[in-house]
């Protein structure tokens, strides 16, 4: 289910000339059709979370689901009439399915397992990211070519189906903690406002702003400065999620074997291993040396991506757990949705030597921030 909704989330950007030339839009509102969706798991985060706490998981994952295939037969129906506003809607539905289906697994993979598993079970849960993200750039153009680009948004969303047909069996009896009381608004509130899941979740927002920056406009930095190839910068780039697949797992196993469940340690590698990296990338003038630049970049960043969910998790009281996820969610995305954005900013006033530096100071607080972050009770 969340594979089918990465591909959802990112389709769009492998069609945008389709969707440009057909639309009549302008680069920024196609690339609206992206964003759209990270904006509203921001707002919608928390929210969700504060719902999951006092409700089934395995029902909101279901709901979800069924809000997201309403969502991808609407963006067919407004991508065919040409109606663009309407399709930016419809985005907005599927967003809060994402950011449903998002936290709600976190929620039941993290119970499912017993803490000495727990971080791999969460970071290899979250690995399905980047798989989702590399299938709808890979198959979208297909679809495209074959039943017309408003059709990526019901193929796509349907795929979630298969994935609900093999979750509801398996997941009876883990739709919620057990041997806890529901929470109170109190004990809400204290998760929001706890210095120690601020922490995390900053980590996780400079995790997901150097993963974003990187992802954005490493293609149009190879492009226009190394004078490569639209296509081999793309083909390139996609380096830097794909080993996601890879990473985020091995974050979560070295966490629970080597370190012997803490996190801090693995989060304090990711950032101290991805930093210099980042920082010096626009001294690199070779395609083999940028290439294993990407390969390692990408790999140390993500060893964090996938960690801190079961990291926060551990910070609260099980009762509150979802809700300490959702805060993560909520303020890691913030800073995918941002970093694009002021990167960009940053690189129309000066250069991408200035914006890869600023991003690699953002890696320097990451280790500060992770050199002082607290570690579970538990570990």
């Amino acid at each position: 289910m969340s594979v089918a909704l990465g591909a959802y989330e990112l389709v769009p950007a492998s069609v945008t000339p389709l969707i440009r030339a057909s639309l009549g839009v302008s680069a920024s509102e196609a690339g609206l059709l992206v964003s759209v969706m990270f904006g509203t798991a921001v707002l919608a985060s928390i929210p969700v979370g504060i719902v999951l706490d006092r409700t089934n998981s395995r029902y909101a994952i279901a709901a979800g689901v069924g809000f997201l295939l309403v969502a991808g037969a609407w963006g067919w129906q407004a991508a065919t009439a040409g109606a663009y506003w309407s399709l930016v809607a419809s985005r907005v539905l599927g967003g809060v399915a994402y950011v449903v289906v998002w936290n709600a697994g976190i929620d039941i993979v993290g119970r499912s397992f017993d803490p000495a598993r727990q971080g791999t079970a969460v970071a290899t849960f979250t690995a399905s990211g980047p798989v989702g993200f590399a299938i709808g750039q890979g198959t979208g153009p297909i679809v495209a070519e074959q039943f017309g680009w408003p059709a990526i948004f019901p193929i796509f969303t349907g795929i979630a189906c298969v994935g609900v047909i093999i979750f509801w069996p398996m997941s009876r009896g883990s739709g919620h903690a057990t041997g806890t009381p529901a929470p109170t608004l109190t004990d809400l509130g204290r998760v929001v406002t706890n210095r120690r899941v601020w922490t995390v979740g900053l980590l996780g927002f400079l995790g997901y702003a150097l993963y974003l920056f990187v992802n954005s406009w490493a293609p149009s930095y190879l492009t226009e400065n190394l004078q490569l190839s639209l296509g081999l910068s793309g083909a390139l780039v996609a380096l830097f999620p794909a080993v996601g697949v890879l990473s985020r797992v091995t974050g979560g196993v070295l966490s629970d074997t080597l370190f012997g469940g803490r996190r801090r340690p693995v989060v304090l590698l990711s950032f101290l291993a991805a930093t210099p990296i980042v920082a010096g990338f626009t001294a690199i003038r070779t395609v083999p040396v940028v290439v294993a630049a990407l390969l390692v970049a990408g790999f140390a960043i993500q060893l964090c991506l996938g960690l801190v969910f079961v990291y926060v998790r551990e910070l609260v009281e099980p009762a509150v757990a979802a809700t300490a996820v959702a805060f993560l969610t909520s303020v890691g995305l913030a800073g995918a949705f941002l970093a694009p954005i002021a990167a960009g900013r940053l690189i129309e006033a000066s250069n991408y030597e200035t914006a890869f530096l600023v991003a690699g100071g953002l890696g320097v607080l990451g280790v500060l921030l992770a050199w002082y972050a607290p570690e579970p009770e538990r570990a």
